[in-house]
């Protein structure tokens, strides 16, 4: 637990290992057996559950909800409100995790099913509601979110929106 003049600015549990130039801002929480790469943001507020692993160059914003067992790959972006889930029929016994790979983009208030896998060079539109795997170098959106286009389309969007900006 981290203090400042008797306030509580942050709560970092038991066994948590942390990697080298990671900022982790006000009132956030990391639980037990939490394993954090090099250079990580943690907005404020987010809250990252026990037995997390979250890669390299990886930004959660703030209000994010990450569940025990979830695993965050490396160049991630997890956008302000995002929720993952665990408990696939809740309540249930038995809770699984997330699995987010490498490089993926996730938009803000983006809600994911416990249990899906969200493919390398993928993006969730904000808003979204995933309930099943997204395959890599795709982008998914909607309720529930469901392919739009694919990552190459999306690249040469953005692109375009750089260079009229």
């Amino acid at each position: 637990m981290q203090q400042k003049k008797g306030k509580i600015i942050n709560f970092i549990g038991s066994q948590v290992k942390i990697g080298k130039n990671v900022k982790i801002w006000h009132f956030a929480y990391v639980g037990n057996k939490v394993e954090i790469g090099n250079n990580v943001k943690i907005g404020s507020l987010a809250h990252i559950d026990y037995g997390v692993k979250i890669g390299n160059h990886t930004k959660i914003e703030g209000l994010a909800y990450i569940p025990p067992l979830s695993v965050i790959g490396n160049h991630v972006f997890i956008g302000p409100s995002a929720v993952l889930t665990n408990d696939p029929y809740p309540m249930s016994k038995k809770m699984v995790g997330v699995v987010v790979e490498d490089r993926v983009v996730i938009g803000a208030r983006v809600v994911i099913k416990a249990g899906v896998r969200i493919g390398q060079k993928s993006v969730v539109g904000m808003g979204s509601v995933v309930t099943k795997n997204v395959l890599p170098n795709t982008v998914v959106a909607g309720v529930p979110a469901k392919y739009i286009y694919s990552k190459d389309e999306y690249n040469i969007k953005l692109r375009k929106w750089n260079k009229n900006n």
